[in-house]
Protein backbone atom coordinates (compact mmCIF):
# COMPACT_ATOMS: atom_id res chain seq x y z
CA UNK A 1 0.00 0.00 0.00
CA UNK A 2 1.69 3.46 -1.14
CA UNK A 3 1.92 6.22 1.61
CA UNK A 4 0.19 8.88 2.03
CA UNK A 5 0.82 12.47 2.02
CA UNK A 6 -1.40 14.83 4.82
CA UNK A 7 -3.55 17.26 3.66
CA UNK A 8 -3.16 20.72 5.18
CA UNK A 9 -3.83 20.89 8.84
CA UNK A 10 -7.62 21.50 9.41
CA UNK A 11 -9.43 22.27 13.12
CA UNK A 12 -10.97 18.82 13.55
CA UNK A 13 -10.99 18.16 17.10
CA UNK A 14 -8.30 16.07 18.56
CA UNK A 15 -8.53 12.81 19.76
CA UNK A 16 -7.20 10.53 22.45
CA UNK A 17 -4.67 8.57 22.12
CA UNK A 18 -4.12 4.76 23.14
CA UNK A 19 -4.55 3.97 26.66
CA UNK A 20 -2.45 5.59 29.42
CA UNK A 21 -1.56 3.63 32.66
CA UNK A 22 -0.33 5.00 36.01
CA UNK A 23 0.28 3.75 39.25
CA UNK A 24 -3.43 3.63 40.28
CA UNK A 25 -4.64 0.00 39.56
CA UNK A 26 -6.47 -0.14 37.25
CA UNK A 27 -5.03 2.20 35.46
CA UNK A 28 -6.61 4.28 32.71
CA UNK A 29 -6.68 6.48 29.57
CA UNK A 30 -6.80 9.97 30.71
CA UNK A 31 -8.98 12.65 28.07
CA UNK A 32 -6.89 15.02 26.46
CA UNK A 33 -7.39 18.22 28.15
CA UNK A 34 -10.42 17.03 29.85
CA UNK A 35 -12.32 19.20 31.62
CA UNK A 36 -15.70 18.22 32.64
CA UNK A 37 -18.97 19.75 30.61
CA UNK A 38 -19.60 23.50 32.05
CA UNK A 39 -23.19 23.71 30.39
CA UNK A 40 -25.55 21.94 32.73
CA UNK A 41 -27.50 18.88 31.62
CA UNK A 42 -30.71 19.22 29.98
CA UNK A 43 -33.56 17.61 31.93
CA UNK A 44 -34.43 14.30 30.17
CA UNK A 45 -38.62 14.87 29.27
CA UNK A 46 -41.54 14.08 30.84
CA UNK A 47 -42.72 10.03 30.31
CA UNK A 48 -39.63 8.86 28.62
CA UNK A 49 -37.37 5.99 30.06
CA UNK A 50 -34.56 7.46 30.92
CA UNK A 51 -30.63 5.41 31.72
CA UNK A 52 -27.74 7.12 32.60
CA UNK A 53 -24.59 6.79 30.53
CA UNK A 54 -21.07 7.60 32.09
CA UNK A 55 -17.84 8.29 29.91
CA UNK A 56 -14.74 9.68 30.23
CA UNK A 57 -14.07 11.68 27.18
CA UNK A 58 -12.99 15.43 28.03
CA UNK A 59 -13.31 18.00 25.40
CA UNK A 60 -13.26 18.24 22.85
CA UNK A 61 -14.43 13.93 22.46
CA UNK A 62 -17.03 14.37 24.92
CA UNK A 63 -18.46 17.07 22.93
CA UNK A 64 -18.88 14.65 19.88
CA UNK A 65 -19.77 11.96 22.06
CA UNK A 66 -22.81 14.16 23.52
CA UNK A 67 -23.84 15.37 20.17
CA UNK A 68 -24.13 11.47 19.21
CA UNK A 69 -26.14 10.76 22.29
CA UNK A 70 -28.57 13.60 21.82
CA UNK A 71 -29.21 13.07 18.03
CA UNK A 72 -30.03 9.22 19.86
CA UNK A 73 -32.88 11.51 21.90
CA UNK A 74 -34.34 13.62 19.24
CA UNK A 75 -33.99 10.27 16.41
CA UNK A 76 -37.38 8.61 19.08
CA UNK A 77 -39.23 10.05 21.39
CA UNK A 78 -39.90 6.55 23.91
CA UNK A 79 -36.14 6.87 25.60
CA UNK A 80 -33.87 9.09 26.59
CA UNK A 81 -30.00 8.77 27.23
CA UNK A 82 -28.41 11.09 29.72
CA UNK A 83 -25.06 11.17 28.93
CA UNK A 84 -22.54 12.55 32.24
CA UNK A 85 -19.03 12.95 31.83
CA UNK A 86 -17.14 11.70 35.13
CA UNK A 87 -13.58 12.08 34.63
CA UNK A 88 -10.59 10.23 32.75
CA UNK A 89 -10.94 6.10 32.41
CA UNK A 90 -9.76 5.50 35.82
CA UNK A 91 -12.23 7.97 37.02
CA UNK A 92 -15.06 6.99 35.85
CA UNK A 93 -14.37 3.20 36.49
CA UNK A 94 -13.93 3.66 40.20
CA UNK A 95 -17.24 5.49 39.80
CA UNK A 96 -19.19 3.05 38.36
CA UNK A 97 -17.56 0.57 40.78
CA UNK A 98 -18.51 2.53 43.88
CA UNK A 99 -21.99 3.28 42.29
CA UNK A 100 -22.39 -0.60 41.80
CA UNK A 101 -21.40 -1.84 45.73
CA UNK A 102 -23.60 1.02 46.47
CA UNK A 103 -26.55 -1.02 43.97
CA UNK A 104 -26.76 2.50 42.04
CA UNK A 105 -24.67 1.86 39.09
CA UNK A 106 -25.41 3.23 35.58
CA UNK A 107 -27.14 1.69 32.85
CA UNK A 108 -23.71 2.03 30.82
CA UNK A 109 -20.13 2.98 31.26
CA UNK A 110 -17.59 3.23 29.04
CA UNK A 111 -14.42 1.23 29.58
CA UNK A 112 -10.89 1.86 28.43
CA UNK A 113 -9.71 -1.37 26.58
CA UNK A 114 -7.11 -2.83 28.94
CA UNK A 115 -10.03 -2.49 32.04
CA UNK A 116 -11.67 -5.08 30.22
CA UNK A 117 -10.20 -8.49 31.97
CA UNK A 118 -11.63 -6.55 35.21
CA UNK A 119 -15.01 -6.14 33.92
CA UNK A 120 -15.30 -9.83 32.86
CA UNK A 121 -14.09 -10.81 35.90
CA UNK A 122 -17.11 -9.03 37.66
CA UNK A 123 -19.85 -10.98 37.06
CA UNK A 124 -22.52 -9.98 38.57
CA UNK A 125 -21.88 -6.34 37.69
CA UNK A 126 -22.25 -6.21 33.93
CA UNK A 127 -24.93 -7.94 31.76
CA UNK A 128 -23.05 -9.13 28.46
CA UNK A 129 -24.09 -7.49 25.03
CA UNK A 130 -25.42 -10.49 23.61
CA UNK A 131 -27.58 -11.04 26.42
CA UNK A 132 -29.29 -7.92 26.65
CA UNK A 133 -29.82 -8.53 22.73
CA UNK A 134 -31.32 -11.91 23.32
CA UNK A 135 -33.34 -10.32 26.26
CA UNK A 136 -34.25 -7.51 24.14
CA UNK A 137 -35.02 -8.87 21.07
CA UNK A 138 -32.30 -7.22 19.20
CA UNK A 139 -31.35 -8.93 16.21
CA UNK A 140 -27.49 -8.46 16.70
CA UNK A 141 -25.47 -9.41 14.02
CA UNK A 142 -21.53 -9.49 15.42
CA UNK A 143 -20.26 -9.91 11.49
CA UNK A 144 -21.33 -5.48 10.92
CA UNK A 145 -18.01 -4.92 13.45
CA UNK A 146 -14.67 -4.92 12.21
CA UNK A 147 -13.07 -8.29 13.41
CA UNK A 148 -10.04 -6.69 15.18
CA UNK A 149 -12.32 -5.02 17.08
CA UNK A 150 -15.34 -7.22 17.46
CA UNK A 151 -12.54 -9.92 18.99
CA UNK A 152 -11.53 -7.75 21.58
CA UNK A 153 -14.54 -7.43 22.99
CA UNK A 154 -16.00 -10.86 22.82
CA UNK A 155 -16.01 -14.17 24.76
CA UNK A 156 -15.57 -17.19 21.64
CA UNK A 157 -18.68 -15.74 19.32
CA UNK A 158 -20.17 -13.57 21.96
CA UNK A 159 -19.86 -10.04 21.86
CA UNK A 160 -19.12 -8.60 25.88
CA UNK A 161 -19.26 -5.09 25.53
CA UNK A 162 -20.27 -2.75 22.74
CA UNK A 163 -17.36 -0.54 20.60
CA UNK A 164 -17.48 2.71 20.72
CA UNK A 165 -13.84 4.29 20.21
CA UNK A 166 -10.83 2.13 18.93
CA UNK A 167 -7.73 3.28 17.14
CA UNK A 168 -4.49 1.84 16.55
CA UNK A 169 -1.08 2.52 15.70
CA UNK A 170 0.48 4.04 12.24
CA UNK A 171 3.92 5.14 11.04
CA UNK A 172 4.00 8.90 11.11
CA UNK A 173 7.19 10.35 9.08
CA UNK A 174 8.33 13.98 8.22
CA UNK A 175 8.19 14.12 4.36
CA UNK A 176 10.21 17.81 4.21
CA UNK A 177 13.17 16.08 6.58
CA UNK A 178 12.91 12.68 4.19
CA UNK A 179 13.87 15.12 1.33
CA UNK A 180 16.46 16.97 3.17
CA UNK A 181 18.20 13.95 4.30
CA UNK A 182 18.21 12.45 0.63
CA UNK A 183 15.42 9.87 1.53
CA UNK A 184 12.12 9.37 -1.47
CA UNK A 185 9.34 10.20 0.96
CA UNK A 186 7.51 8.13 -1.66
CA UNK A 187 8.66 5.25 -0.15
CA UNK A 188 8.83 5.25 3.17
CA UNK A 189 10.31 2.16 5.67
CA UNK A 190 8.24 -1.05 5.38
CA UNK A 191 10.70 -2.95 7.75
CA UNK A 192 12.60 -2.25 10.45
CA UNK A 193 15.83 -2.61 9.01
CA UNK A 194 14.46 0.83 6.52
CA UNK A 195 13.22 2.45 9.49
CA UNK A 196 16.83 2.43 11.26
CA UNK A 197 18.78 3.14 7.86
CA UNK A 198 16.21 6.55 7.58
CA UNK A 199 16.18 6.89 11.28
CA UNK A 200 20.06 7.69 10.69
CA UNK A 201 20.46 9.37 7.48
CA UNK A 202 18.04 12.00 8.94
CA UNK A 203 20.28 12.23 11.95
CA UNK A 204 23.68 12.31 10.12
CA UNK A 205 22.44 14.54 7.92
CA UNK A 206 21.16 17.16 10.31
CA UNK A 207 17.53 17.08 8.97
CA UNK A 208 16.47 15.98 12.59
CA UNK A 209 17.72 15.81 15.63
CA UNK A 210 16.18 12.66 16.45
CA UNK A 211 15.84 9.78 13.60
CA UNK A 212 12.80 7.84 15.27
CA UNK A 213 10.84 7.90 18.34
CA UNK A 214 7.37 6.04 19.68
CA UNK A 215 4.21 7.08 22.05
CA UNK A 216 3.21 4.53 24.19
CA UNK A 217 5.62 2.12 24.35
CA UNK A 218 4.50 -1.15 25.30
CA UNK A 219 1.17 -0.87 23.14
CA UNK A 220 3.33 0.20 20.14
CA UNK A 221 6.44 -1.80 20.01
CA UNK A 222 5.27 -4.66 22.57
CA UNK A 223 1.74 -5.28 22.11
CA UNK A 224 1.06 -4.20 18.31
CA UNK A 225 4.58 -5.75 17.67
CA UNK A 226 3.73 -9.20 18.61
CA UNK A 227 0.03 -9.03 17.23
CA UNK A 228 1.42 -7.73 13.54
CA UNK A 229 4.42 -10.23 13.74
CA UNK A 230 1.74 -12.88 14.89
CA UNK A 231 3.58 -14.14 18.18
CA UNK A 232 1.93 -14.28 21.46
CA UNK A 233 2.24 -11.62 24.03
CA UNK A 234 0.67 -14.57 26.41
CA UNK A 235 -1.22 -18.02 26.84
CA UNK A 236 -4.37 -18.52 26.45
CA UNK A 237 -4.62 -16.80 23.46
CA UNK A 238 -3.24 -13.49 25.21
CA UNK A 239 -5.19 -13.74 28.39
CA UNK A 240 -8.80 -14.29 26.00
CA UNK A 241 -9.20 -17.94 27.15
CA UNK A 242 -8.38 -17.97 30.72
CA UNK A 243 -7.07 -16.29 33.85
CA UNK A 244 -4.62 -18.89 34.21
CA UNK A 245 -2.58 -16.94 31.22
CA UNK A 246 1.31 -16.40 31.63
CA UNK A 247 3.31 -13.78 29.77
CA UNK A 248 5.67 -15.04 26.77
CA UNK A 249 6.80 -11.57 25.59
CA UNK A 250 10.70 -12.95 26.33
CA UNK A 251 10.81 -14.61 23.15
CA UNK A 252 13.88 -14.74 20.93
CA UNK A 253 11.90 -12.17 18.33
CA UNK A 254 10.66 -9.82 21.65
CA UNK A 255 14.75 -9.83 22.89
CA UNK A 256 15.79 -8.85 19.54
CA UNK A 257 13.12 -5.63 19.17
CA UNK A 258 14.47 -4.82 22.29
CA UNK A 259 17.88 -4.70 21.68
CA UNK A 260 17.68 -3.30 17.86
CA UNK A 261 15.96 -0.12 19.95
CA UNK A 262 18.97 -0.21 22.48
CA UNK A 263 21.40 -0.10 19.50
CA UNK A 264 19.65 2.59 17.45
CA UNK A 265 19.63 4.62 20.77
CA UNK A 266 23.15 4.51 21.10
CA UNK A 267 24.02 5.18 17.76
CA UNK A 268 21.79 8.10 18.21
CA UNK A 269 19.01 7.58 15.73
CA UNK A 270 16.42 6.70 18.30
CA UNK A 271 15.28 8.83 21.20
CA UNK A 272 13.12 7.16 24.35
CA UNK A 273 11.06 10.00 24.73
CA UNK A 274 9.15 8.68 27.83
CA UNK A 275 6.48 6.50 29.05
CA UNK A 276 2.53 7.01 27.88
CA UNK A 277 2.06 9.90 25.59
CA UNK A 278 5.12 11.58 26.45
CA UNK A 279 6.88 11.06 22.71
CA UNK A 280 4.02 12.57 21.10
CA UNK A 281 5.07 15.93 20.57
CA UNK A 282 8.59 15.09 19.86
CA UNK A 283 7.19 14.86 15.99
CA UNK A 284 4.93 17.92 15.47
CA UNK A 285 7.82 19.85 16.74
CA UNK A 286 10.29 18.48 14.32
CA UNK A 287 12.17 16.72 16.84
CA UNK A 288 12.00 13.29 15.43
CA UNK A 289 11.10 12.65 11.87
CA UNK A 290 9.72 9.21 12.41
CA UNK A 291 7.10 8.53 15.16
CA UNK A 292 4.89 5.47 15.93
CA UNK A 293 1.46 7.28 17.39
CA UNK A 294 -1.94 6.51 17.78
CA UNK A 295 -4.32 6.87 14.80
CA UNK A 296 -6.13 8.91 16.76
CA UNK A 297 -3.20 11.43 17.07
CA UNK A 298 -3.75 12.51 13.43
CA UNK A 299 -5.54 15.56 14.13
CA UNK A 300 -2.80 16.90 16.55
CA UNK A 301 -0.22 16.40 14.39
CA UNK A 302 -2.56 18.20 11.82
CA UNK A 303 -2.64 20.88 14.03
CA UNK A 304 0.78 21.44 15.41
CA UNK A 305 3.07 20.54 12.18
CA UNK A 306 4.78 23.08 10.31
CA UNK A 307 5.84 20.66 8.27
CA UNK A 308 4.39 18.30 5.27
CA UNK A 309 3.84 14.34 6.96
CA UNK A 310 2.69 10.96 5.35
CA UNK A 311 1.62 8.11 7.37
CA UNK A 312 2.08 4.67 6.77
CA UNK A 313 1.75 1.24 8.02
CA UNK A 314 3.92 -0.24 10.84
CA UNK A 315 7.55 -1.65 10.14
CA UNK A 316 7.65 -5.33 10.80
CA UNK A 317 11.13 -7.81 10.47
CA UNK A 318 10.35 -8.91 7.14
CA UNK A 319 12.76 -12.63 7.75
CA UNK A 320 9.22 -13.35 10.14
CA UNK A 321 7.43 -15.70 8.05
CA UNK A 322 3.67 -14.30 7.85
CA UNK A 323 4.63 -10.53 9.20
CA UNK A 324 3.35 -8.63 8.91
CA UNK A 325 -0.74 -9.49 9.76
CA UNK A 326 -3.73 -7.11 11.40
CA UNK A 327 -2.64 -4.77 14.32
CA UNK A 328 -4.56 -4.50 17.15
CA UNK A 329 -6.65 -1.91 18.92
CA UNK A 330 -6.59 0.77 21.91
CA UNK A 331 -9.50 2.84 23.08
CA UNK A 332 -12.79 1.89 24.83
CA UNK A 333 -15.79 0.58 24.95
CA UNK A 334 -19.76 0.45 26.35
CA UNK A 335 -20.56 -1.66 29.30
CA UNK A 336 -24.48 -2.81 30.96
CA UNK A 337 -24.25 -2.66 33.78
CA UNK A 338 -26.87 -3.72 36.58
CA UNK A 339 -28.45 -2.59 39.27
CA UNK A 340 -30.99 -3.55 41.85
CA UNK A 341 -35.23 -2.86 40.44
CA UNK A 342 -33.67 -2.34 36.73
CA UNK A 343 -36.51 -3.16 34.47
CA UNK A 344 -37.05 -4.64 31.12
CA UNK A 345 -37.80 -1.26 29.34
CA UNK A 346 -34.35 0.43 30.42
CA UNK A 347 -32.59 -2.45 29.19
CA UNK A 348 -34.45 -2.39 25.88
CA UNK A 349 -33.31 1.48 25.97
CA UNK A 350 -30.36 0.64 26.42
CA UNK A 351 -30.33 -1.64 23.46
CA UNK A 352 -32.18 0.76 21.05
CA UNK A 353 -29.24 3.26 21.93
CA UNK A 354 -26.08 0.64 21.06
CA UNK A 355 -28.36 -0.24 17.61
CA UNK A 356 -28.41 3.38 17.02
CA UNK A 357 -24.51 3.93 17.34
CA UNK A 358 -24.08 0.86 15.15
CA UNK A 359 -25.74 2.72 12.38
CA UNK A 360 -23.40 3.14 9.24
CA UNK A 361 -23.99 7.03 8.95
CA UNK A 362 -24.07 7.31 13.17
CA UNK A 363 -20.59 5.22 13.00
CA UNK A 364 -19.42 7.37 9.91
CA UNK A 365 -19.63 10.68 11.71
CA UNK A 366 -18.17 9.45 15.00
CA UNK A 367 -14.81 8.51 12.67
CA UNK A 368 -14.65 11.75 10.70
CA UNK A 369 -15.25 13.41 13.34
CA UNK A 370 -13.01 12.23 16.01
CA UNK A 371 -10.37 10.47 14.08
CA UNK A 372 -11.06 7.36 15.81
CA UNK A 373 -11.13 4.32 13.32
CA UNK A 374 -14.82 3.09 12.31
CA UNK A 375 -16.08 -0.10 14.25
CA UNK A 376 -18.02 -1.43 11.43
CA UNK A 377 -17.68 -2.24 7.71
CA UNK A 378 -20.69 -0.20 6.88
CA UNK A 379 -19.32 3.06 8.73
CA UNK A 380 -16.15 2.66 6.52
CA UNK A 381 -18.19 2.84 3.53
CA UNK A 382 -19.80 5.36 4.07
CA UNK A 383 -17.04 7.43 5.05
CA UNK A 384 -15.62 6.12 1.75
CA UNK A 385 -18.75 7.07 -0.44
CA UNK A 386 -18.43 10.47 1.38
CA UNK A 387 -15.25 10.98 0.04
CA UNK A 388 -13.57 11.57 3.28
CA UNK A 389 -10.70 9.49 2.32
CA UNK A 390 -10.01 11.60 -0.67
CA UNK A 391 -9.79 14.98 0.93
CA UNK A 392 -7.93 13.72 4.11
CA UNK A 393 -4.99 10.70 2.60
CA UNK A 394 -3.93 7.84 4.94
CA UNK A 395 -7.14 8.41 7.02
CA UNK A 396 -8.45 5.18 5.84
CA UNK A 397 -4.84 3.27 6.54
CA UNK A 398 -5.51 2.05 10.38
CA UNK A 399 -8.98 0.63 9.09
CA UNK A 400 -7.10 -1.16 6.53
CA UNK A 401 -3.80 -2.18 8.71
CA UNK A 402 -6.84 -3.94 11.05
CA UNK A 403 -8.15 -5.42 8.41
CA UNK A 404 -5.72 -6.55 6.13
CA UNK A 405 -5.96 -10.40 7.80
CA UNK A 406 -8.21 -11.89 9.99
CA UNK A 407 -7.24 -12.08 13.22
CA UNK A 408 -5.16 -14.75 14.52
CA UNK A 409 -4.97 -15.87 18.31
CA UNK A 410 -2.06 -13.74 18.34
CA UNK A 411 -3.89 -10.41 16.95
CA UNK A 412 -7.26 -10.72 18.32
CA UNK A 413 -6.50 -8.60 20.96
CA UNK A 414 -5.62 -9.22 24.66
CA UNK A 415 -6.91 -9.71 28.21
CA UNK A 416 -4.68 -9.93 30.73
CA UNK A 417 -5.77 -8.80 34.45
CA UNK A 418 -3.80 -5.55 35.73
CA UNK A 419 -2.50 -4.92 32.60
CA UNK A 420 -1.74 -1.38 33.54
CA UNK A 421 0.12 -2.71 35.91
CA UNK A 422 2.71 -4.91 34.06
CA UNK A 423 2.92 -2.32 31.25
CA UNK A 424 4.36 0.10 34.19
CA UNK A 425 6.81 -3.23 34.92
CA UNK A 426 7.74 -3.63 31.20
CA UNK A 427 8.46 0.36 31.03
CA UNK A 428 10.81 0.10 34.93
CA UNK A 429 12.76 -2.66 32.89
CA UNK A 430 12.86 -1.41 29.09
CA UNK A 431 14.53 2.08 30.89
CA UNK A 432 17.05 -0.12 32.59
CA UNK A 433 18.47 -1.41 29.50
CA UNK A 434 17.97 2.19 27.53
CA UNK A 435 20.03 3.13 30.38
CA UNK A 436 23.14 0.17 30.07
CA UNK A 437 21.65 -1.02 33.45
CA UNK A 438 21.06 -4.44 31.87
CA UNK A 439 20.97 -6.63 28.94
CA UNK A 440 17.95 -7.15 26.51
CA UNK A 441 17.20 -10.21 28.03
CA UNK A 442 17.69 -9.43 31.17
CA UNK A 443 15.02 -6.78 30.98
CA UNK A 444 12.35 -8.55 28.59
CA UNK A 445 12.90 -12.08 31.89
CA UNK A 446 12.64 -9.69 34.41
CA UNK A 447 9.39 -7.86 33.24
CA UNK A 448 8.21 -11.17 32.48
CA UNK A 449 8.56 -12.44 35.67
CA UNK A 450 7.45 -9.40 37.77
CA UNK A 451 4.31 -9.13 35.35
CA UNK A 452 3.14 -13.00 35.86
CA UNK A 453 3.75 -12.25 39.88
CA UNK A 454 1.06 -9.55 39.18
CA UNK A 455 -1.45 -12.10 36.77
CA UNK A 456 -1.74 -14.30 39.57
CA UNK A 457 -3.21 -12.01 41.91
CA UNK A 458 -5.17 -10.93 39.98
CA UNK A 459 -6.35 -14.58 39.39
CA UNK A 460 -5.95 -15.00 43.16
CA UNK A 461 -8.43 -12.11 43.26
CA UNK A 462 -11.24 -12.79 40.82
CA UNK A 463 -11.06 -16.86 40.15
Amino acid sequence: MPPTVAPKPTEAPKPTEAPKPTTAAPAATTAPAATATAAPRPTPPPGRVTVEFWFGLGKPLGDVLEAVVMDFNKSQDKYYVDAIYKGAYVDTMNAAIAAFRAGKAPHIVQMFEVGTATMMAAKGAIKPVYQLAKETGWNLDPSIYIPAVRGYYSEGENMISMPLNSSTPMMYYNIDAFKKAGLDPAKPPKTWTEVRAAAKKLVDSGATKCGFTFEWPTWTQLENFSAIHNVPLATKTNGMTGMDAELKFNSDLHIRHLQTLMDMAKEGSFKYGGRDGAATVLFPSGECGIIHASSAARARISRESKFEWGVTFLPYYDDVPGAPINSIIGGASLWVMNAPGRTADEYKAIAEFFKYISKPEVDARWHQETGYVPITHGGNDKTKADGFYQKNPGADLPYQQLTRTKPTENSLGLRLGNMPQIRIIVYEEWEKAFQGQQTAKQAMDNAVKRGNEVLREFEKTYK
